[in-house]
This record gives structure tokens, sequence and C-alpha cells, in this order.
């Protein structure tokens, strides 16, 4: 099995372990560390069983498992507090139909103690596995071995951010559609024009291509990454859109790419 996969699926055990046990501390915080009896440790460990599941799969829709995103920003914060909340409510709502008469047990107290710490656990528990995710996927070789399209400045920039903070996307070949003198950018070697792509994919086992030039190659580009199922990015710098504003959006189903550079900050954040 990949080094990937098994990340992933010790990240998904890790969580779910992590959220049985935090709602533990919850429940002995408010009980005490003593065995109730007017309200039993195992109707409520039992439901926290049962929920984990399903709240591991509303926090898998916000994509928090993808292994290449940044799990160090505000909005992925936010989507676990979501994933918290939406935990808290499905607990609530299985307890009270389980067990009714154990129900008055429950205090709001508890379940905002819940929601506190699974969210700020679950989230230290990220930032901590993210740190030794990146360096596992970029042990050599590298699991994700990443073909950069042209020689800019612009290309140079996202080398240099992605080793800087060691992205689970190693650069390790660098082709450009007229050729260029530069032997290596950022240790990255150039390997000549795109007549070697086929050659480049095969030879460093390519899974992610970005293009950072020559816009005339998207199509070849495409239909060679959908061939060999290489993952095909597009800087928007190739389209002539630099603001640094653009997103990706939806227009009635059909995927558009957006720039709205007017609006304050926040205002972007919640509502692009």
């Amino acid at each position: 099995m990949s080094r990937p996969r098994l990340l992933l699926l010790l990240w998904l055990a890790t969580d779910c372990v992590l959220f049985v046990g935090l709602y533990a501390l919850a429940y002995f915080l408010r009980v005490g560390f003593v065995l109730s009896t007017n309200f039993p440790l195992i109707p409520f460990l039992t439901t926290t069983l049962l929920v984990a599941p399903v709240w591991l799969l509303v926090l898998g829709t916000t994509r928090t498992f993808a292994l290449t995103r940044n799990q160090r920003t505000w909005r992925n914060a936010a989507y676990i507090a979501y994933a918290a909340l939406v935990g808290v409510a499905l607990f609530t709502l299985s307890f009270y139909f389980r067990f009714k008469t154990s129900f008055q047990g429950v205090s709001r107290l508890l379940l905002l103690e819940a929601f506190l710490l699974t969210a700020g656990g679950i989230w230290l528990w990220h930032l901590l596995f993210d740190t030794v995710r990146r360096i596992i996927l970029r042990r050599s070789p590298p699991s994700f071995p990443t073909l950069i399209i042209g020689v800019t400045r612009e290309a140079a920039a996202l080398i240099k951010q992605l080793n800087r903070h060691r992205n689970p996307l190693v650069p390790v070949a660098i082709l450009d559609g007229r050729g260029a003198k530069e032997k290596e950018i950022c240790d990255v070697p150039v390997r000549g024009k795109l007549d070697r792509l086929e050659e480049t994919l095969r030879a460093y086992k390519i899974t992610h291509l970005i293009q950072c030039s020559d816009l005339e190659q998207s199509l070849n580009l495409l239909s060679a990454c959908r061939q060999r199922g290489i993952t095909y990015m597009l800087l928007p710098s190739v389209l002539g859109i630099v603001e640094r504003d653009e997103y990706v959006d939806t227009l009635e189903g059909h995927p558009v790419t957006a720039v709205r550079p007017d609006g304050s900050k926040w205002g972007k954040w919640f509502f692009q």
C-alpha cells in the first residue's frame, strides 16, 4: 500500500479515536472521574461510537482530509468547528432517541464542553499531523513528484514557495516550450523543451503537472495528463490573471474561474 493511502487511513482512524476520546473526557469533566449511576458511561460511550463515523463523513465533505491541503488556515479551522457542531447535534439526537430516560443527565454545559474539546482538539491534532504528513510525503522518492511547465518568474516563485513550506507536491523537473538557457531553477533541473514531455512523465513517474507558461500547449498538456491519470494545474498568470483574487466557482453546474477584485476581504472569505 502506498504512503499516501496509509497516511490517509491513519489520519481517519486517529480522528475517529480522538473524537470518542474527547467526548469521554467531556463526560468525566462534568461527572467526575467516577462511574456515575445517575448518568452511566456505557450509554454515553456507545452513542459517541455510533456518531463518530457520521461525524467523520461530515468532516470529509469539507475536503479537510485532502493530503495536499494546508491545515494551517482559519478557513480549515472553521470547517473543523462546523463538523464539531454537527457532531454535537448528532450526538444529542441519537442519545435522546436511544436513551430518553437518561437524557436529563446530558447537560448543556456537557455538550458545550464536548464541542469545544472536539473543535480545538481535532484542529490541534490536524496541525501536528500536517507537519508529520509533509515530512513523510516529501521523503525520497516523493509521493507526489511534480512537473513544472515554463521557465518564468512565476514558476521560480512557485517552486520556492512549495519547497519553503514543505508542500507534499515536490517539483522534480522543469520543461519549457521554447527552451531555456538555465540548467536548473531552485535546484530543480530543466530537462529541455516540451518534446521531452512523455519521456519526463515516464522517467519521473509524475503525479502532478503545473503549467506556468505556454498557453498554446494547454490542450496537449491536458491530454497527456488525462491519458496517464496525472493531476493538471494551471497558474492564473498563464491566462493573464494577476490580481490573485481569482477562485474556482460553478455557474449552473459549469465550472468557471471568477475574479472579484472589489469588495472587502471578509466579504470574499465568507461569500465567494
